[in-house]
């Protein structure tokens, strides 16, 4: 939605939308809010609700994250590496139980994820876009399983970092927080000049300014309700 100029109104959204189901793709929009502040009452009116993120960029000074305890490995994941289907997993569980507490969600149910998912071509298509070099990925690894991941999008010299989620029940050992210094080094090596992300909320978005991140605007996403 940058650049968008003029008036929308709820009708524009609901095209959009029914080209979006036409298409198979999510009904979703995503836009800054500072820059396009008369879209949210648009896609409101068209029955959608609005979530609100801190938009953060990664300034030039990067702090480095904290060393995770031993038997963990912060690590890029291959597009061939038997971490992957895990890896693909965990923000599923993630973004179920939302928040930074200890959750319930651990190993087993993981497992169980990964079993569901088996053969459904996701990994098979993450794998891909690993080898065509649209996506990175990285993980903390614990006994070949990965309880931590996110990824970052390269797209010329800016980096979009995405998918950052813990295992509820691994929480609170600094893995996002590792993960994303991994994801970082990985942009700057790979040239990337700009690095942004969109936080879950004010607490994740504390989290993240300890790498170096700042807030500078408000990302809204805007999704049917449940």
């Amino acid at each position: 939605m940058l650049g968008l100029s003029g008036a929308v109104s709820a009708a524009d959204v609901m095209r959009v939308r029914e080209r979006q189901r036409e298409l198979g793709v999510p009904e979703s929009f995503e836009w800054v809010a500072e820059n396009t502040p008369s879209l949210r009452g648009a896609v409101e009116e068209a029955g959608l609700v609005v979530h609100e993120h801190p938009l953060m960029v990664l300034g030039s000074d990067t702090a480095t994250a904290p060393e995770v305890a031993g038997g963990l490995v912060v690590r890029i994941v291959g597009a061939d590496d038997p971490v992957l289907p895990s890896a693909l997993a965990v923000p599923r569980l993630a973004f179920a139980d939302l928040g930074t507490r200890v959750g319930e969600a651990g190993l087993s149910e993981l497992a169980e994820v990964v079993r569901e998912r088996a053969g459904d071509g996701s990994v098979e298509h993450l794998a891909a876009r690993i080898r065509s070099g649209l996506t990175c990925v990285a993980a903390a690894v614990e006994d070949g399983t990965a309880l931590c991941t996110g990824q970052h999008q390269p797209v010329g010299n800016v980096s979009e970092v995405v998918g950052i989620g813990t295992l509820p029940a691994a929480r609170r050992r600094g893995l996002a927080l590792a993960v994303t210094a991994a994801l970082v080094a990985d942009a700057r090596a790979r040239g990337a000049e700009t690095i942004f992300l969109s936080a879950g909320d004010d607490a994740v978005a504390r989290i993240y300014a300890r790498l170096g991140f700042r807030t500078v605007a408000t990302a809204l996403i805007a999704e049917p309700g449940a």
